[in-house]
């Protein structure tokens, strides 16, 4: 199935770049382009596209504020923050505005399409400094004391391992060298360890282990 993709970025060199990767990718299609929030709203509402890629600083209508007439219109659509700013002043507004994936612009071109995919599926993607952020933001210090709970010992110790690895803000391949394991060993784990949590996304997964002290 074809992923059909809106690009909006105020920048034409990072639009024309991105459309040069995107057509070697024969299950993405780029079908349309915005400059502007304004014109990114006007795109959505016109092509109706899988998912949007969106820059944050843009004229007018900033990308945040944009994702979230996105959502607020086209629930469907899911929205990609692709910039230049890991700042927790822009992560978690674009995050609470709906965001499903919060990507800097130096990712690699291969991952970027990966992380479309995933997204595109219902993940949810996230560099790993903003998954920091997100951590520091949500597990209170004193919530950090709390005991483990049961779901806890559903887990074996490999996947312990590897959830205390999301928790420190680690990739799939950056725990995959750490652990000495493939990347597809480390995606079937955290697959196994949302389930056993009954969590949707990693995100939650590491929330979850930092307010039961399993990042230290």
């Amino acid at each position: 199935m074809t992923i059909k993709l809106l690009l909006a970025d105020d920048h034409a060199m990072v639009r024309r770049g991105l459309q040069v990767f995107l057509s070697t990718q024969p299950d993405l299609e780029l079908v349309g382009e915005a400059a502007t929030g304004e014109e990114a709203l006007r795109q959505v509402a016109a092509l109706q596209p899988d998912v949007v890629l969106m820059d944050i600083n843009m004229p007018g209508i900033d990308g945040i504020e944009a994702t979230g007439r996105i959502k607020a219109a086209h629930p469907q659509v899911k929205v990609i923050i692709l910039t230049s700013f890991s700042d927790q002043g822009r992560a978690l507004p674009a995050i609470r505005a709906g965001a499903r994936g919060y990507l800097l612009k130096d990712i690699e071109p291969e991952e970027l399409a990966r992380a479309i995919r995933k997204v595109n599926q219902g993940q949810v993607e996230l560099h790993p400094d903003i998954t920091g952020q997100l951590i520091s933001s949500y597990a209170e210090p004193e919530q950090a004391e709390e005991p483990p709970g049961n779901e806890l010992d559903e887990l074996t110790d490999r996947e312990r391992d590897v959830l205390r690895l999301i928790a420190s803000g680690m990739s799939n391949r950056t725990i995959a060298e750490e652990l000495f394991i493939t990347e597809k060993t480390v995606k079937t784990h955290v697959s196994h360890i949302l389930s056993k949590l009954g969590m949707s996304d990693r995100t939650q997964a590491a929330i979850y282990a930092v307010k039961r002290g399993l990042d230290r």
